[in-house]
C-alpha cells in the first residue's frame, strides 16, 4: 500500500482504477481515459494532485536563497502572486526536479514540487540553506486540486463563491491569489484554461464533491498524461531527469544565465554551451496508425534518438511523443521509429506543442 491522498476514498467510491504513482495510490481513470481527456479539452475535468508537495520558503534571505538554488531567476518575480516555472539542478547541471515557485511576500515563497522527488528536493533545499536565514516548511496539511478545461471556472465558480470569484477575475495566467483558506492559481498541466487550488486537507473532500456535482468530470493520471503530452509539457523521470540538463530537454527558456548571478549548476551549463549541445528534445508524430511508447529508438539521418514519452493522442487520432534526437535533426524531416520484431514505422519530427486550447498546432 502506498501513500494516500485525502481523496482516496472518493476515488474508490467512483470505481477508479488505482495504480502506484511515485509511491502514491492514485486513480489512473474512472472508466474511460479517452472520455476524461475529451472532457478536459471540451468542457472541464478535475484532477486530484494532492500527491504533489507544497513547500514554504520564508525568511529575510528567501529571495537570495532561491536565486542560488534555482536555474530560473526569482528576481523576475516582482508582483505578489506571480509564478515562475523552472528546474532544480545539481552541480553537474542535471535536473533534480521541475517546479513552480510563487512569490507571496518579500520574505515568503511557495514552491510546488513533484511527488516522486519531493523528499529528495526538501533534503536538497535544507542541505543548501546554510548561510541563508530561511525556514523551509513542507505543507503536508494542504491538499491540491487541478480543474482544467474551457469551462473550468464557469462550472466551478458557484462552488468557490464570490470572494474567490472576485480574486480570480483579476488573475492573469501564471498568477495566484490567497482568498481566505484557498490558494488559487491560473496554472495547469493540460494546455487548457483552468486553475489549481491548495486548500486545507480537511476541506478538500467537500470541494471535490461540489465540483463533481457541478458537472466537472473526475479525471485520472491517464488523461493527465495524454493532455500534458499533447501540450508538449515535460514529465519528470521521462523527458528530463538526473541524466540530462534543461538545455537538452526543451527547457533552455527556463534557465537564466544572465551575468551577475551564481546558481547551482550554472558552471556546468556554461561548459555544455561552450562544448556545443549534441542532442535536443523534439516532437514526433506517427504518419500512420499506431501508438508511440517511451524507450523506442528513433532513427534519424543524423543518428539515432530515443523516445522519452509516447502515447496515442485522442485529440489528433495519431501516435505522438517526445524524443531526444541529434541536435542537427530538423523539424519536418521524416524518421523511423523502431517497433517490435524489427518493424519500423514512419514518423515526422515537429516542434511541440501538438495541441493547445483544443486546437491542433501540428500538420498531420
Amino acid at each position: 500500500m502506498g501513500h494516500r491522498t485525502p481523496l482516496y476514498e472518493e476515488h474508490v467510491r467512483a470505481a477508479a482504477k488505482m495504480v502506484d504513482f511515485g509511491g502514491w495510490d492514485m486513480p489512473l481513470h474512472y472508466g474511460s481515459q479517452i472520455a476524461e481527456h475529451h472532457a478536459v479539452r471540451q468542457s472541464a475535468g478535475i484532477f486530484d494532485v494532492s500527491h504533489m508537495r507544497a513547500v514554504e520558503v520564508r525568511g529575510p534571505d528567501a529571495r537570495a536563497f532561491l536565486r542560488y538554488l534555482l536555474a530560473n531567476d526569482v528576481d523576475k518575480l516582482t508582483v505578489v502572486g506571480k509564478a515562475l516555472y523552472g528546474c532544480l539542478l545539481n552541480e553537474q547541471g542535471f535536473v533534480l526536479d521541475d517546479l513552480i515557485t510563487y512569490y507571496l511576500a518579500h520574505d515568503w515563497f511557495r514552491i510546488v514540487v513533484n511527488a516522486g522527488p519531493a523528499d529528495q528536493d526538501i533534503a536538497w533545499f535544507r542541505a543548501h540553506a546554510q548561510g541563508f536565514t530561511v525556514d523551509i516548511s513542507p505543507r503536508a496539511d494542504l491538499a491540491m486540486l487541478a480543474v482544467q478545461g474551457p469551462k473550468a471556472y464557469e462550472l466551478a465558480s458557484p462552488i468557490l463563491g464570490p470572494v474567490v470569484d472576485a480574486a480570480f477575475a483579476q488573475l492573469k495566467p501564471f498568477h495566484a491569489a490567497i482568498c481566505g483558506d484557498i490558494f488559487i492559481a491560473r496554472t495547469g498541466y493540460t494546455g487548457e484554461e483552468g486553475f489549481e487550488i491548495l486548500v486545507d486537507a480537511g476541506r478538500v473532500v467537500d470541494l471535490w464533491r461540489g465540483f463533481v456535482r457541478a458537472g466537472i468530470a473526475p479525471a485520472g493520471l491517464g488523461a493527465r498524461d495524454t493532455l500534458r503530452l499533447e501540450a508538449g509539457m515535460n514529465l519528470y523521470g521521462h523527458d528530463m531527469d538526473l541524466s540530462v540538463s534543461p538545455l537538452e530537454s526543451g527547457l533552455a527558456w527556463t534557465v537564466s544565465l544572465a551575468p551577475g548571478r551564481d546558481f547551482i549548476g550554472r558552471a556546468a551549463l556554461l561548459r555544455q554551451q561552450a562544448q556545443g549541445l549534441q542532442r535536443r528534445l523534439a516532437g514526433v508524430v506517427l504518419q500512420g496508425s499506431g501508438v508511440l511508447r517511451s524507450g523506442q529508438v528513433v532513427h534519424c539521418p543524423e543518428g539515432d534518438g530515443l523516445l522519452t514519452s509516447g502515447t496515442f493522442s485522442p485529440s489528433l487520432g495519431r501516435g505522438i511523443g517526445l524524443a531526444r534526437v541529434p541536435i542537427a535533426a530538423a523539424v519536418g524531416q521524416v524518421c523511423e521509429v523502431a517497433g517490435r520484431a524489427g518493424r519500423t514505422a514512419l514518423a515526422r519530427l515537429v516542434a511541440p506543442p501538438f495541441v493547445r486550447h483544443g486546437r491542433a498546432l501540428v500538420d498531420l
